[in-house]
């Protein structure tokens, strides 16, 4: 991987899409001289062959994390979200942030119905997913019980929220900013759950922000650590 900047990025999807989806991020980071890494989670892309599970879901974001050669932003949007908070609550000294997108609440109840249609219509919108809405099934049993607030609470890192506007998953991004008072969130006009495809350069632009946003921090005499 190139070492221009101090910080790699590693890009984690949503249910039933797949690494294609930061296709554009990966080209402006790649530009703009940042290494980056979007990996496929299990039962989707390279991995459809596979089941989802949690564990394994944390596997392949530690995989990636491992083959940096610094401690990396973590990205993600939805499933993977919530999946690199999962990741962040048990491996925070790997990681210099984490960057979470379209996961801003508890997937229970109401919400879990609406992240069901949200994944159904990216995938169908991306062509992406097939016949594969086991995964669905798979990420539901898996994310049972699971509560980012929790592990965002305990967390030291820097984190930031991106939410689009019309995503009802963001319901409960308060609560998630009060559970990490450090966090930072961008709602972007007009976009809605899939927001790194529907606002690509909005979003590209936050990226690199959050990105010299931990350049600063890691100065010398910042009096601030990522990691």
């Amino acid at each position: 991987m190139p070492t221009s900047s101090p910080h790699p990025i590693v890009l984690v999807h949503g249910t039933r899409t797949s690494s294609r989806i930061w296709d554009d991020q990966v080209r402006a980071l790649t530009e703009g001289g940042h290494a980056s890494v979007a990996i496929d989670l299990p039962g989707h892309g390279t991995r459809a062959h596979e089941r989802f599970t949690f564990e394994g879901a944390l596997a392949a974001i530690d995989d990636a994390v491992r083959s940096c050669d610094a401690p990396p932003l973590l990205v993600g949007l939805s499933l993977g979200g919530y999946m690199s908070l999962a990741y962040a609550g048990r491996h925070e000294d790997r990681l210099a942030g984490v960057l979470l997108a379209g996961c801003s609440t508890e997937i229970k109840g109401k919400p879990l119905h609406v992240y069901r249609h949200a994944s159904s219509r990216v995938a169908r919108a991306l062509r992406l997913g097939g016949g594969t809405w086991h995964v669905v099934t798979d990420m539901l049993a898996a994310m049972h019980g699971y509560s980012p607030l929790g592990d965002l609470r305990r967390l030291a890192l820097p984190v930031w929220l991106v939410n689009g506007a019309r995503d009802p998953l963001r319901l409960e991004a308060r609560r998630y900013l009060a559970a990490h008072p450090g966090a930072r969130q961008w709602v972007v006009p007009g976009a809605g759950h899939d927001v790194n495809s529907e606002a690509p350069v909005t979003f590209n632009r936050i990226l690199l922000h959050v990105l010299r946003d931990l350049s600063r921090r890691a100065l010398p005499g910042s009096g601030l650590r990522v990691a």
